[in-house]
């Protein structure tokens, strides 16, 4: 039987970290952060705690992946320490709308930078009943399909391209953040009056941060093929969370020392504005250029990552047994990235993608919190287990992060408690269909 190679090094294993968590919302959230927090003092401390809280989860992270380097990520850890249900929610949640929404959002937002190139993209193509069909959403369905292709043909394909639009990213994004730094007239700070109160503004101001953090998780879905996975998946998880935060940190600095706090809350694409008075339309396209090299990362290391999570279910009985077939020659999960491509270009189509997305975030963050805390659990249940690293600062680390996510639900719950319902009901819709499979896959031995 064909299996998955050890291709990906550590550059790529750092790629697929810093690429994916970088995407839109570096050029998007300081607005919303600004509008709930009001002065940039508030708005640097919420990312502060956003940064400690994402990489205690990389600190955890890190432990568990050495220890258990299969494909899946979450999918394994939550397996290992819980049983199999907990494994196959998060593979039902990740293939039916987590990771195929966040796929459909990337492309949809790549489209819609481009469309300020391409106008035409705008425009209407067709429509389906009362479904409209617009030329950039056809053009969203072709980039997914053909990224979805180059990583079916090779995950050292998938991973080189990976590194490149990363590299050329981060350099893009250095050229924004020293134009703002370097500006001669920087603007003067003053505070916002009318924001929402301080535990409210700022727990909603970190819920965008933690959204533009997201995604520093997704190396350890691949962890089954990345080269010496004891020691490159800690590097990859805690050295490409801790350069995240350096980015962002620096790229807020540019952002507030050209525009003041009231500007920046009346502008969507803050980057693009402050580019706008830097450098004129020139930099304002520039900034359009790297938003689209930056979601375009993204969106690769999305699909090189996701389609081993219904490739790990299917391994273990719990998916269709053509997602967990390895290509011959290619050795890589071909029919699972199909699926999850296929699925996420749907999606992409049907424009419903933001609500269902919106939905499953709480239910999503439960698990992350019970991945996070199965440190705990296996630490006791497998006492045995090889640890080539132990998360630094055990067990306040992990536990830092529990809290914060704790909080984070528990505010959920009150500020849009129907759509956190409808999300744990939609990840609940999973159960019957574990059911099936684990009746199946017994019939089979």
């Amino acid at each position: 039987m064909t299996e998955l190679r050890r291709a990906l090094g550590l550059a790529a294993a750092l790629s697929i970290v810093v690429g994916t968590v970088i995407g839109s919302g570096i050029f998007r959230v300081p607005q919303t952060m600004i509008q709930n927090v009001g002065s940039v003092e508030m708005v640097f401390l919420v990312w502060v705690v956003g940064g400690a809280l994402t990489l205690a989860g990389a600190l955890t992270y890190a432990e568990l992946a050495a220890a258990l380097p299969g494909a899946g990520g979450e999918y394994v850890y939550l397996t290992e320490a819980y049983g199999p249900v907990w494994g196959y929610l998060y593979s039902w949640t990740q293939l039916s709308v987590a990771k195929s929404g966040s796929i459909a959002t990337l492309a949809t937002a790549f489209f819609e930078y481009t469309a300020h190139f391409i106008p035409e993209f705008e425009r209407v193509w067709f429509s389906i009943g009362p479904l409209p069909i617009k030329y950039g959403q056809i053009f969203a369905l072709g980039l997914i399909l053909a990224l979805g292709g180059v990583n079916y043909v090779g995950v050292r394909i998938g991973g080189g391209v990976q590194v490149a639009v990363t590299v050329l990213k981060v350099a893009l994004i250095a050229f924004v953040i020293a134009a703002g730094l370097f500006y001669s007239h920087p603007a003067v700070s003053t505070p916002l009056a009318d924001i929402p109160p301080l535990r409210t503004g700022f727990i909603a101001a970190l819920v965008a941060a933690l959204w533009a953090y997201d995604g520093w998780n997704n190396v350890g879905m691949v962890a089954s093929e990345v080269k010496n996975p004891k020691r490159n998946l800690p590097l990859a998880l805690i050295g490409g969370t801790v350069l995240v935060i350096a980015i962002y940190m620096l790229a807020n600095w540019a952002y507030f020392r050209v525009l003041t706090p009231a500007e920046v809350a009346s502008h969507k694409l803050v980057a693009a504005e402050m580019m706008l008075r830097v450098q004129g339309p020139t930099g304002a396209a520039a900034v359009s250029i790297a938003a689209m090299i930056s979601i375009f990362a993204a969106l690769n290391g999305s699909i090189l990552s996701g389609a081993r999570v219904p490739y790990a279910a299917a391994r273990d009985g719990l998916f269709f047994q053509s997602a967990a077939r390895v290509h011959p020659v290619f050795q890589t999960p071909g029919v699972s990235i199909i699926m999850l491509t296929g699925w996420s270009g749907l999606l992409v189509l049907s424009g419903k993608y933001d609500d269902l997305y919106n939905f499953v975030i709480f239910g999503s963050w439960i698990l992350y919190a019970m991945a996070t805390a199965s440190v705990f659990v296996l630490r006791r249940k497998r006492p045995d287990l090889e640890r080539p690293y132990k998360t630094l600062g055990y067990p306040v680390v992990p536990g830092l992060f529990l809290v914060g996510a704790t909080i984070l639900e528990v505010q959920t719950l009150r500020d849009k408690p129907t759509q956190a319902l409808l999300g744990i009901a939609l990840m609940l819709l999973g159960l019957p269909l574990y059911f099936y499979w684990r009746k199946r896959a017994q019939k089979a031995v």
